[in-house]
């Protein structure tokens, strides 16, 4: 028995990917689609640093004359961009997978479809706020989808103010599809798998507000950060 999958089908119908891989029926097109979601997500993020998304610091070299070194800064810039891209959905595409997998033991490449729309969602988050940038004139190192900016307003604490920035309204609805499609094929009890899916995000909030807040940059240049 075959299905053929379709992305933005089962995205808001995941009932029926549930059933057909219940079934264990042969997926096709789904290899594709990944291939879909990888290229889109690299054009997102070369797209987001031409436009010059945290890329301020490099002007200065523009604007003292140092064009040669400002052009070989943008294309080392745009170059660095794309490897991350690429390291950042092979981690939540990859890794993630891995690691609920061996926690909820379902199966690998179900997990992998899973994880697919997480990927495509986090990239949408990314996408609305460079569109949203992009039509103002200006960016932030806050997402407006996501309690950075209104922990901003009240907390003066760089590190609690990243890690609510990577809490979003996706982050819920990640959780949501993550717990709708994993208790249909685990034997975690539904409140041990919401937990677990809530935890994994915290972690997740915590390393990445980490290295938001560290000088990672003065490191790499064997210096020491500005005071």
């Amino acid at each position: 028995m075959f299905f053929e999958f379709r992305f933005w089908k089962y995205l808001f119908n995941r009932n029926e990917l549930i059933v057909s891989l219940k079934d264990d029926a042969t997926m096709r097109g789904f290899q594709s689609r990944v291939w879909f979601v990888a290229i889109f997500g690299v054009l997102l993020y070369a797209l987001r640093d031409i436009w010059g998304l945290h890329t301020e610091e490099l002007t200065a070299l523009f604007v003292n004359g140092y064009e040669d070194t400002f052009t070989i800064a943008r294309i080392t810039s745009l170059i660095g961009t794309i490897l991350w891209s690429l390291l950042y959905m092979g981690f939540h595409f990859f890794v993630i997978a891995f690691i609920l997998h061996k926690i909820t033991d379902v199966e690998l490449s179900k997990v992998a479809v899973l994880q697919l729309f997480v990927v495509a969602l986090l990239l949408m988050e990314k996408a609305f706020n460079y569109i949203l940038y992009a039509i103002v004139g200006y960016a932030t190192d806050y997402s407006v989808l996501s309690f950075g900016p209104l922990a901003v307003t009240f907390i003066e604490h760089s590190y609690v103010n990243y890690f609510f920035n990577e809490l979003s309204l996706f982050t819920g609805l990640i959780i949501a599809i993550q717990y709708h499609f994993l208790r249909s094929f685990t034997t975690i009890s539904t409140r041990n798998l919401f937990l677990i899916l809530i935890v994994i995000q915290l972690i997740l909030a915590i390393i990445t507000a980490g290295f938001e807040v560290l000088p990672i940059e003065s490191w790499i240049e064997g210096g020491k950060p500005n005071e």
